[in-house]
Order: structure tokens, then sequence, then C-alpha cells
């Protein structure tokens, strides 16, 4: 089997940055042929459509109009997809997967639709049992978390496209303010639970150079005796 890393946060933490400056420096390493890049949703699949109308507010316009569990089978079913088109035979002859975005990602961004802590836990227990159990999709190796407070990924998001529609329009997740900041302040649970890297993205209140955070990352694998880049 080869070995799955992946680079997740909330919404505005850099992730699709990081993963593309990670790639570029394993490639170095290992070689092109060695080292393949994936960001979920993959927008470009048919299998990727329910997701694209549950975030742009096809099934309700607010957070709450789909629960955690039926929104996260929309994310399942296009990486299942992903996985067995794309990088099935890649990954289990070896590989090396970078990916922007995972299962991981549902697990911060749903379970905040889930006030009691002991229902999220048994949420993130069905989401991880149902992905990595019962339909298959591979275990991540490492999980990095780009811990970025809520003030500063507000900053970045403005500056960011819509990647549904190219606009500055915002998916129903990036509409709500208080749902993005719920999402920062529980997203601690599943990273501690689950022992994802939490790369402190901010030093004296302000943010970190992008080589900074991505050399980080770097020392973190090369250092890592499972994972033997």
């Amino acid at each position: 089997m080869g070995k799955l890393i992946i680079i997740e946060g909330t919404d505005g933490s850099g992730k699709q940055t990081q993963t593309e400056l990670l790639y570029k420096k394993l490639c170095e390493i290992k070689g092109e042929e060695n080292i393949k890049k994936l960001s979920f949703p993959n927008y470009e699949s048919k299998a990727s459509e329910p997701v694209k109308m549950y975030l742009a507010g096809e099934f309700g316009k607010n957070i709450d109009s789909v629960n955690a569990y039926a929104a996260s089978l929309f994310f399942s079913v296009d990486r299942y997809a992903s996985y067995k088109k794309d990088w099935e035979y890649f990954y289990k002859n070896g590989g090396i997967i970078i990916s922007d975005r995972y299962t991981t990602s549902n697990m911060v961004h749903q379970s905040p639709k889930i006030n009691n802590e002991k229902e999220r836990k048994k949420y993130l227990e069905w989401l991880t049992d149902l992905e990595w159990d019962k339909i298959g999709l591979p275990k991540p190796d490492m999980v990095f978390f780009l811990d970025v407070p809520f003030e500063f990924s507000q900053k970045l998001i403005k500056e960011r496209n819509n990647k549904i529609t190219g606009e500055e329009k915002k998916d129903i997740h990036e509409s709500d303010k208080e749902y993005l900041k719920n999402a920062y302040d529980l997203s601690k649970e599943p990273a501690k639970e689950y022992n994802w890297v939490i790369i402190s993205c901010v030093k004296d209140d302000k943010l970190k150079s992008i080589e900074e955070i991505n050399n980080e990352i770097m020392e973190k694998i090369l250092y890592n005796k499972d994972i033997k880049i």
C-alpha cells in the first residue's frame, strides 16, 4: 500500500496553497511518478453533483437544512468515485497521495451542526466507520490541520473567489459566519481525537509565511518513520 497525507483546515486556512507546495517539494524528492495530488470535492466528477447542489443551497439555504449525516453522504460518494476511478491502483501499488481535504473535512464542517458533544462523537465514529471500514476508503497516514484563527481566515475568504461559480458569491458554508466560527471552535475535537498534526499558522498576531508553514509540514513528514520519504 501507499501513503495518504491530508491537508485539512477550516475555510480560508490555505489548504490548497499548502497542498500544491507540498506536492512540488515531494515530487523533487521522490519523482513525479510516485506522487499524486488530489482535491475534494472533485468538482469535475459527475459524482460531485449532489455536493454542488448542497453547497449552492438547492436543498435549503440554511446550514441546518441538511443534517450532518445526509450531507456527509454526498461527499462520501464523491470520494468513493474518485478512489475507484482515479487513484486506487496508484495507492495500492505504493504511490504517495497528497490530498487537499478528505473524510476529515466532514469531521470539521459537519459535526458543528450537532450541539451535543456525545452526539458529535457518535457522528465521527459513524463517519469513519462508513468510509474507512464499510466502503473501504483508505485511512489517512497523516493529517495536518492548519490552525488559522477565525478572524484571520475571514480576511482570507474575502480575497478568494468561490470555486463553484468562479464569482464572489459564497456557498452556504462560507455565507454563515456563525457556523464558520463554530466550525473553527470545535475543530480541535476531531484533531485531538484522531491525532492530527496541528500546525499553528499564526505567530505574534501575524500569519506565518506560506513557506514557513510548509517547512513545518515537510519537517513533520520527513521525520515520520511510518511515512518513509
